[in-house]
Order: structure tokens, then sequence, then C-alpha cells
């Protein structure tokens, strides 16, 4: 009867939750990862990505990011190539519908796996009829079109703005996995479920561990009025110099998406749900070191992953491949 009972109430809370967007990295985490791409790509790739950002359609309010100022150029193209990579989360603001209906895809924006622990051990569930995430299925479209002498300029240009946010939305470790638990036997939305404040916090001032993770980096590493140009490199600067991006060439398996969802969620399993974590308090402080340092990585990874695809499809080696009429 009391299990009935708990299931019967987290029902109700998946009611709730399921309209809650899972946003992955905060604003400055997406930038952050940007950043990152940015330091690993050529002139010539990073010109031809600015290029492609200002073909946007004018109803996606993208190009508009770039600002007219007396700012250098490089800054102004830098900051309109992190501004893409969050654009996918600002297409959700419903006060402007045309755009949220034209733009706005919930479920492009995590890839899960559901899983339980079993004996100790990760056991990998086939989906209970939620909501899974189509993330691996619309980078690999989106790639194509980036790829694809055929696409439009405009497509083009909505493409690379979901390669740089889904390429970094994955390595969020909570939007490639959905635990499954007596609790949560549909899954428990990338952490959604799993609340951090009290029982009896009232609902609009509640914490979760989804929340947790996407905000980590700011929590850390306050903004304090600081702008995008100060803040973001601030942010990647530590980062890079952290995990150099010589350290990871061997990780990078560039365009394998498929392989960089499964680690995220090796990640999610090893990682976010230490035997210690308990609902309805806040992580311990040596939880929020440890989930700190293994952000800080996934961001670097999720970078040089994007820079290096994107040097591949816009760089020096795409140009000759172009020009000589050889696929890439």
């Amino acid at each position: 009867m009391q299990k009935n009972v708990k299931i019967l109430v987290l029902f109700f809370n998946l009611l709730f939750f399921a309209s809650v967007p899972a946003l992955a990295w905060d604003d400055a985490g997406h930038k952050t990862t940007a950043y990152i791409a940015w330091t690993m790509m050529s002139e010539q790739a990073r010109a031809r990505a600015f290029e492609t950002l200002m073909n946007a359609p004018e109803d996606a309010d993208l190009s508009v990011f770039y600002v007219q100022d007396s700012r250098s150029e490089a800054v102004k193209r830098r900051e309109l190539f992190m501004l893409a990579a969050a654009w996918a989360d600002i297409v959700r603001d419903k006060k402007f519908p045309q755009r949220a209906e034209k733009y706005h895809r919930s479920n492009w924006h995590y890839d899960d796996t559901f899983w339980t622990l079993e004996n100790g051990r990760v056991k990998i569930l086939p989906n209970p009829g939620q909501e899974g995430g189509v993330a691996i299925k619309q980078l690999t479209e989106f790639e194509k079109v980036l790829r694809s002498p055929s696409a439009t300029g405009a497509e083009k240009a909505i493409a690379l703005a979901w390669v740089l946010h889904i390429g970094g939305d994955i390595h969020q470790p909570l939007h490639t996995s959905a635990r499954v638990t007596e609790l949560e036997p549909k899954g428990d939305l990338g952490g959604n479920l799993f609340l951090l404040t009290p029982k009896d916090t009232p609902r609009e001032q509640s914490e979760n561990l989804h929340w947790f993770w996407d905000s980590i980096l700011v929590r850390v590493i306050p903004r304090n009025d600081m702008s995008d140009d100060e803040y973001i490199p601030l942010l990647g600067d530590i980062i890079i110099r952290k995990y150099p991006a010589e350290e990871m060439q061997d990780r990078l398996k560039t365009g394998d998406f498929r392989a960089w969802q499964e680690e995220s969620f090796a990640v999610a399993t090893s990682e976010v749900f230490p035997s210690d974590l308990e609902r309805f308090q806040t992580p311990s402080a040596k939880y929020r070191r440890h989930a700190f340092a293994v952000s800080e990585q996934q961001m670097a990874l999720a970078g040089y992953r994007l820079g290096a695809l994107l040097e591949q499809i816009f760089g020096g080696a795409a140009e000759k491949a172009l020009n000589s009429g050889v696929d890439e």
C-alpha cells in the first residue's frame, strides 16, 4: 500500500516536471563550450562559420546577435558564435510564439538511456514509454546539412546553431540518462525528479539534480557583473588550462555522436549518483567539488570535439576537397 502511494505521488510529480524544460548547460555553459571550440578553429574555419550564421533566416533572430559597435571584428564574430550555441534555448521563449513554434524542439536537446541499479550494477532497460530524446539523430542530420553542397545558407545557419547547442547538451551527463527507480518507474527525466530541497519547499523554489548540474559553472565562478566578453573567456581559459587540448586529442572521436552520448551516459551512471547523494538534501561539499571537476572536463571535451568537427567542415581541408571535387 505504501509503495502504491509513493508511486501515485511520483505520478503527479511527473505530470508537473514533464513540462519543465531540461536546459542542459545554462547560457554560460553553452557559450563557454563554444568559446573552447572557437579556440580550436583556424581563421578560415572561423570566417566560414561566421558567414554561415549571418545567413540565418530573419525570423530566427540569430544573426541579430552580431552587434555593430567599436569592438574588434574578431571579438564580435566570436560573440555571435558563442551566442549561437545558446540560441536553441533562447527560442524556447513563448513570449514569441511564432518563433518558438517554428524553431523550438524539446526532444532535440537530449538522448536518454534508461537504466537502473540491480545488485549494485548498472542495468540498461528498454524505453518504458517515456520520451527519450533524439539528440543524436538530429546531430547526424545537421552535420549532413552543413556538409551538403545543395543546402541553402539559411538551412546551414540553423544547422550550425543546433550542432553547437546539441553538441554541448549531450556532454551534460543528465542529458543522456533516465534513471528508473521505485519512485520513478518511467525514468527521472534526467534528474529533474530528484529534488535537492526539503519536501515542503514551494514548487517555484524547488531545486533538483538536473538544475544543479546545469548551473554549476556560474555558481562556482560567479559572473559578478562581467560582460560576456570578459566572463566567458575567463571561464573558457580556466578550463583549457586544466584540460589542455593536446591531452584530449585521443578522445575526440570526431563526428561519432553515438560514442559521445555513450561516454556521457557512463559519466552519469558512475559520477552523478553516489551512495551518499540524498533526496531533499543539499549535496555535500565533496560532491559539489567533484561535480564541478567533472563538468569542467565535459565542457572541455565538448568544445574540443565541436572545434575539430567544424574545422573539418569549414577549415582548409574542407576547402581543398571542395575545390578538387572530392567528397569530404
